[in-house]
Order: structure tokens, then sequence, then C-alpha cells
């Protein structure tokens, strides 16, 4: 069977069996405490804790869908037969609609009897911590097949959860085909918080995911996943060089393609360094093996071509302006790095950082090209250096402003210059969302944001695509609010009282007892109210002028914004 097979029998499975299909999430997450969209449940955490209605939302309590994911963690392992950095995941849920048997009995059918595959075994949780051992799973896979080897495993194989720092999580049971995990399927029983704490879900649900490409891969009968029709095409792409390295580039390739098609653009932190890091590493192949930029470029092309008619958003063009960007940015310190890197004897954390910081090598290209020179080298004291850079130019940066805010605000910056941008764009986001409420309406919430030195994203509660006129009258009210140069004040005050006198603030977080609320304009007659850290501008004026760039969904009932300075 092909990939487009497989896509289309598992789709058309779950819908005959009562599951809406769901489009695919963004790769940008809607919750702040991750960098990337890591799995299919992401775009659904609050359907299992009961704030989100799936009936009203999706006309069902169960779901199906494909979901982009990007995951870092495997960063290092990808070059091997099944690790990769963008993948897809197939995924089947339930918020009440059905539970262990029912799930069980899909995972099942779907690979045996659909799939025609064998199932190596399964496992099930062993209990651990005060949760109990699963034997309801065991019992249902029993009943399937007496045959069944079920294995039990603890918390680090059998428990999955929560995505980001508290959410729904619970104990999984695990489907093996040709050794390797292909379904995860978890019963989501528990809310863990942030302290680690555990509570039972009023509502247990159902949440799987099983890797597209390794599905691929059992089901074509090949012993990698970059022989299957997903990555063999573009890999054939690529001219002469070590398999590993090969690899590398194709998966590279694909994950800068969606993350870049996504709204992700290369910069010093979070996960902008993730994408920058990623894309040097493919502009060092190209420089050590004399890869010409065409060729790149019909690397990018194919990974549209494969996708096509599945993701519509894969903009070849801005792709490749992207990554040209990035390459010729690079392309003028990275002779001089691989010079300077070559005259290097022992390769420690201190000197590979300064090969970063001063040509922008990435750590897995030190690493790889400085053999044995960097044995003593590892990611752990690398990231360190990398957290103490940080602190001292957040120290500089700090002692440069005068303190305003910096030390209680949750805005980091390397420099004054861009914390001066960043300051700009976090009071927009306050003038952002009072323009949307006034707009579309009190219903809109603040569900996420971000902030860069090139932009602000905002996500917001709203079910349903925003028309040219409103987008047109949003940006209208934020830059008259801007030209009326009104006052921002701000307040420390109870957090109950801040919310009777009118103040909005953030769902997803808890508030101490005494919290700040920021004001823009008249405290008789405000713009905005919210309660926040900072820090902001004095006056509006300041900002200058702001143009909304894109306005797009993210998941089922999330909207979101972009808006530049201009």
């Amino acid at each position: 069977m092909t990939h487009k097979e497989i896509r289309d029998k598992f789709i058309k499975f779950f819908q005959e069996r009562g599951h809406k299909l769901v489009p695919s999430a963004s790769l940008m997450p809607t919750d702040p405490s991750v960098l990337f969209t890591t799995a299919g449940m992401q775009q659904f955490k609050y359907y299992y804790t009961g704030q989100a209605d799936a009936t009203k939302d999706f006309g069902s309590l169960n779901t199906v869908t494909i979901q982009k994911c990007v995951r870092t963690s495997d960063i290092d392992e990808v070059g091997d037969e099944s690790h990769l950095t963008f993948f897809e995941m197939l995924g089947n849920f339930s918020f009440g609609g059905y539970f262990k048997k029912e799930a069980i009995q899909y995972g099942y059918d779907f690979i045996v009897k659909e799939m025609g595959l064998k199932i190596d075994y399964v496992s099930v949780f062993e209990g651990s911590d005060g949760v109990p051992a699963d034997d309801e799973s065991e019992k249902y896979w029993k009943e399937l097949d007496p045959n069944i080897v079920v294995k039990r495993f603890g918390r680090k194989d059998n428990f999955w959860g929560p995505t980001g720092a508290e959410g729904p999580c619970g104990p999984t049971t695990e489907i093996y085909v040709n050794g390797l995990e292909v379904w995860n399927i978890v019963f989501n029983q528990y809310y863990q918080y942030a302290d680690k704490k555990l509570e039972s879900l009023k509502t247990p649900g159902i949440d799987t995911g099983m890797g597209l490409e390794r599905l691929v891969m059992v089901s074509q009968g090949v012993s990698t996943i970059f022989d299957t029709d997903l990555l063999r095409p573009i890999m054939e792409l690529i001219p002469s060089m070590e398999e590993r390295k090969k690899r590398i580039v194709t998966d590279h390739a694909r994950a800068v393609a969606f993350m870049l098609s996504d709204g992700f653009r290369p910069s010093n932190k979070e996960a902008g360094y993730v994408l920058r890091r990623i894309m040097r590493r493919l502009i060092v192949y190209a420089f050590q093996f004399k890869i010409e930029k065409q060729i790149i470029s019909n690397l990018f092309r194919m990974v549209q071509e494969i996708y096509d008619g599945y993701y519509p958003e894969l903009d070849i063009n801005l792709i490749i302006s992207e990554f040209s960007t990035e390459k010729d940015k690079f392309d003028n310190t990275l002779e001089r790095g691989m010079r300077e890197l070559d005259k290097i004897d022992d390769l420690n954390a201190v000197n590979a950082f300064h090969l970063y910081e001063s040509f922008g090598l990435p750590y897995e290209i030190i690493k790889e090209v400085g053999g044995d020179k960097a044995k003593s080298l590892n990611r752990d004291n690398f990231d360190e250096e990398f957290k103490k850079h940080q602190e001292l130019s957040r120290a500089g940066a700090e002692k440069k402003f005068g303190g305003h805010g910096i030390a209680k605000g949750d805005l980091t910056a390397a420099n004054e210059e861009e914390l001066v941008i960043k300051i700009k764009y976090h009071t927009t986001t306050h003038l952002l969302q009072s323009a949307l409420r006034k707009v579309l309406g009190n219903d809109v919430h603040q569900s996420g944001s971000d902030i860069n030195a090139e932009r602000l994203r905002f996500d917001f509660s709203f079910d349903r695509k925003m028309t040219s006129e409103e987008i047109r009258q949003v940006e209208d009210t934020i830059n008259q609010a801007i030209s009326d140069d009104l006052a921002v004040s701000f307040e420390d005050m109870r957090y109950q009282d801040a919310i009777d006198s009118g103040a909005l603030a953030f769902f997803k977080l808890k508030y101490p007892e005494m919290v700040t609320v920021y004001t823009i304009g008249d405290p008789g007659d405000y713009f905005s109210k919210e309660v926040c850290g900072g820090p902001h501008v004095r006056r509006t004026g300041e900002i200058g002028h702001i143009k909304i760039a894109k306005e797009e969904a993210v998941s089922a009932g999330i909207r979101r914004i972009r808006i530049v300075l201009q």
C-alpha cells in the first residue's frame, strides 16, 4: 500500500465508526509551555478536562486526525532507521464516547484485519507511584487473541503525558510490529498538575498516536523509514554522500519546509533556535559536499509534491526564499568557522560555544566534524554554556534598560534594542485583545501568545475565519489607539479585586493572590485593562504603527493572528 492509501484507510476506518475528521493543528502550539505541536492530542487538551465541548464543536465525542508533529528530543538520533524530527501522527480520540475495551478493539481490528499485519506483542502498565496495574487492558487483549504476548512495563514506557507543564495523562497500551512500537493508546484517566500531583478526570478519555512513517515502513516491508514512498523520493535527489547524512538531509529538508510554512522563523531563541540548528545543519552539509542551492530547492519541491492535496499551506516560494536568506547570512561566516574548528585541538563546551556564537556552527556539526577532538564534548555541557551566555546577556540588557519591568516581566532579550521592540509587541498584544473583543464580541479570549523581535503571534477563541472587513477594523482600532498616544499605567492589587474591576486574565494561568494590573488609557474610560507582569511602553504612541500580517486557524475554535511593526 502507498502512504496515500494507508492515510485514506485509517480515516475511513474511524469515520465508519462514528469519528469526526478534524484537520491537523498548526505546528505552532497554543500551549505556551511547549515549543512545538508534538502530539495529536494537543489541540484537544481542553476537551478532556471539560473546558470545551466536543459535541458542540465537532458534532461527536469521537474524532480522528492526521497531525503534523515536530519532536526535538530525538534530533541527535536522526539518521538511524526510525527517528525523525518532523513526522505525522495518526490518531483517534474520544472525550467520553468510549474507553479501554473499544479502543483496544479498534487497534486490533485496524492493525490485524485492515492492514494485515502480525502483532509481535503488546505492552500494558505494570503500576507504580500509586497508579494501579492495568489488568483490564490485558484482559481485553486476551479476549481478542488468547495467544497474544502481553508485556508489562513501568511509568517510563507505559504511562504518557502530559504535554507541557500540566494536563491530561494516563497509562498506555502499545502495539509492536516487526520489533517496532507502532501504536500508542493512551487512557487519559488523570490530570497532572505542575507539581506532579495526579487527580482523576471526571470523564476518562482516549488519545492514540501512531507514526504514519513507521506504519508505512512495516506495511511496505522495507527496513527503514527512509525507504518508504514518503521519504525515498527526497533521498534520491541527494548527491552521493554517506547514507546517514543523506537521511539527515532528507529529514531536515522536510522539517524545514513544514516549520517555515507554519510560521516559524530562524532565531537564537526557543523554537526559532531549533529551526536555525536544523537549517544550518543542512547548509553545512551542502557546503561540505558542494550541493548546489538548486538541489536543496528541488528537495523542498519534492516535499511539496509528496504532500500535495494534504497540506496546501506548504508554500514553496516562501520556503525557498526563507532558506536562501538564512543560507546567505550563514555563508558569510561558515568557511571561517570551519577553519577555526580545524585549528582547535581539544573541543570542549567553552570553545564549542565560541564556534557557535562567533560563526553560527551548530552543536551537531561541531561534534560530528570534530571527530576524536570532540570526544569529551556533550550536549548537556554545551547547553549549560549556552544558558550561562543567555543569563549574562539578560543581565546586561536589564542593567542598560534601567530595570524597566524586565526584572519582573516575562520578556527576555539579548540587548536593549531587541528589548525595546519586544516591549512594543507586548503592549500591542493588549491592544489586540481589546480590539478583537470590540469588533468580534466579548466571548473572545486570549488562548496563547508568542513574541520575538520580528513579530507577535496571538491565539484567541473564535469559531470561524475572520472576514477581511473584520481584520481591517481590528487593525484600524489598534492603530487609532496608538495614534491617540494613550498612557499606560499599572498598579498592584488582589487578584479577585482585579477581576471585579474588569481586568482580563489569561484563564490558563494560575495567579498569586497579589497581581499587577496594566491599564491603557484613562482608568475611568480605559481602552484595555489586563492582569500582566509587564513590561510595557509608557505611552502607546511609542509603538508606531502595526500591520496584521496573517489570520488563520490553529485548531478547533482557536484562531491565530500575526502582527508586525511598521
